[in-house]
């Protein structure tokens, strides 16, 4: 589905002049919900000007009307001539000046409640450094004494699909990395129970099945 230009912009003028509900604006913005919640509630996009979709061609008056009156319905966006634009997919995630000190926060908060993701992970999500994990981790950071875990969803530093999409992949990793664990003593049990099988143990003197010799008797005999 193609997003509107600027779609956290386009999502704080649909939170400031319409009735729409959140899940209308985050799906037709490409947004979380709670990331719409988040801007209505003036934790996030603070700053950023609205920008009209109607103005620019991208929605209509009536198709917002519309999904006003129906809170099941979605947004339609207007058809356009323009080429849309070439989605990047490779690379690190750009971050705005202003956002870049808020990295640490996030970097925090993920090694806090994602402990599963690795550091390159992290590193690919938030457009950072293995080595500023890496002092966020341990503490070492120069502002360590004011970073405080927060939400990268809802400070808009990384997109909610594409964290959900990391925790699965590192999900699944982990799961494989158990599931070989798991392998591993079982074959060995395996060789052990195989090598006692053929193994045959030498008879104990003291279990000898022949009969006592008298020997008594055999000296009689002779004599």
């Amino acid at each position: 589905m193609a997003l509107p230009l600027m779609p956290k912009a386009t999502a704080v003028w649909l939170v400031e002049h319409t009735t729409l509900t959140f899940e209308q604006i985050a799906e037709f913005c490409g947004l979380h919900k709670l990331e719409v919640q988040a801007i209505a509630d003036g934790e996030v996009a603070v700053g950023i000007v609205g920008l009209d979709p109607v103005f620019n061609g991208q929605l209509t008056a009536e198709e917002i009307k519309r999904c006003e009156n129906d809170p099941r319905g979605r947004l339609k966006m207007t058809r356009s001539d323009l080429p849309a634009p070439v989605a990047r997919t490779k690379g690190a995630r750009y971050t705005p000046v202003s956002k870049r000190g808020e990295k640490p926060d996030a970097i925090s908060y993920l090694l806090k409640n994602h402990p599963e993701l690795l550091d390159a992970q992290i590193a690919r999500l938030l457009g950072t450094t293995k080595e500023t994990i890496n002092k966020v981790r341990e503490r070492t950071h120069w502002n360590a004494a004011n970073i405080k875990p927060q939400n990268p969803v809802l400070m808009g530093l990384v997109k909610s699909a594409d964290l959900e999409a990391a925790v699965k992949r590192a999900q699944r990793r982990i799961a494989r990395e158990q599931k070989a664990k798991g392998i591993a003593p079982e074959a060995a049990n395996e060789s052990e129970d195989t090598a006692s099988e053929g193994f045959i143990a030498a008879p104990d003197a003291g279990d000898n099945d022949q009969p006592d010799i008298d020997h008594d008797a055999m000296m009689r005999t002779i004599g």
